[in-house]
């Protein structure tokens, strides 16, 4: 897990309530340390705030990963604390609803319920909405797709102001890390086809279709083996950590040096990055590092 000091350790923290760049210049926000919900508007603020994203009377939508039956404590699926505090955020900035949806890989009743994302989406005053049916999917081409010619997309996604995903940073069996970019697969009908039909490619066509207009990467607790599904409590590190960007690519460049692999062995970012989806060296980026108490 060395390459975990590529991205926090010895690097110069600026002090939590100050930025020395202002938040438009910024490309990309670290930070570690306290809640996700501290940690949340901590990196948030770097961004521009949450009104940089979500104007009064506009609708969103919030895709956590709820894909798999499994507890918090497992880190199968996003935070649901930080799920409940988005929703929150984006309310007080006058969003008119906020909606969240995953087509999960379970059953999509008890993935709702035992992740403890319905139960915080409803307390924080969003609208929990099935991803199980496909009527509720649109086809939708993709240009330039390699390996996806067309796919059906959930009507949220394409009908929705504000696209707001919130993956959670764990271990994959098949891409090895697993973040922004693919947490995307969620809001399709035929996932499958994914892995029958060269995932990482696939993962690289669909990135366009609709792009985030933010990435928060859920890395409070963080699934280091034997995932994606989460196996035992015993394969979790607790990292408390949090990675924010417009730039999915960069969300998940960061990500990757966070999980302790280079960015460039994992071959969507590369193929992403070379496709001018987003910027995968971080070098190129102007990042703020924020160290709570």
């Amino acid at each position: 897990m060395g390459e975990t000091s590529d991205l926090f350790a010895g690097k110069s923290f600026p002090e939590a309530s100050v930025s020395p760049l202002p938040p438009a210049l910024y490309d990309l926000v670290a930070v570690k340390g306290n809640s996700p919900a501290v940690m949340f508007d901590k990196g948030i603020e770097s961004l521009g705030g949450i009104t940089a994203f979500v104007k009064r009377g506009q609708t969103v939508v919030v895709k956590p990963n709820i894909g798999w039956d499994v507890p918090p404590e497992r880190a199968g699926c996003t935070n649901p604390d930080l799920v409940r505090h988005i929703i929150q955020r984006c309310l007080a900035a006058g969003a008119k609803a906020v909606y969240v949806f995953d087509n999960t890989c379970d059953n999509w009743a008890k993935c709702y319920k035992n992740s403890g994302i319905e139960k915080a989406v409803k307390d924080g005053g969003g609208k929990i909405v099935p991803g199980n049916t496909e009527a509720n999917y649109q086809l939708v081409q993709v240009k330039n797709g390699k390996k996806l010619k067309n796919v059906k997309v959930h009507e949220l996604i394409l009908s929705s102001d504000v696209f707001i995903n919130v993956p959670i940073l764990k271990n994959h069996s098949t891409t090895k890390v697993t973040a922004s970019m693919k947490n995307l697969m969620g809001v399709v009908w035929d996932r499958q086809y994914w892995h029958r039909n060269d995932l990482h490619q696939c993962i690289v066509d669909f990135a366009p279709v609709r792009k985030p207009d933010l990435n928060v990467v859920d890395a409070y607790r963080v699934l280091m083996r034997r995932g994606p599904r989460g196996v035992s409590v015993e394969d979790v590190d607790l990292k408390g950590s949090m990675i924010l960007s417009r730039d999915m690519v960069a969300a998940d460049a960061a990500s990757a040096k966070l999980f302790g692999v280079e960015p460039s062995t994992l071959p969507y970012l590369r193929m992403a990055d070379q496709a001018k989806i987003g910027v995968m060296d971080l070098t190129k980026l102007s990042i703020n590092r924020v160290k709570l108490p």
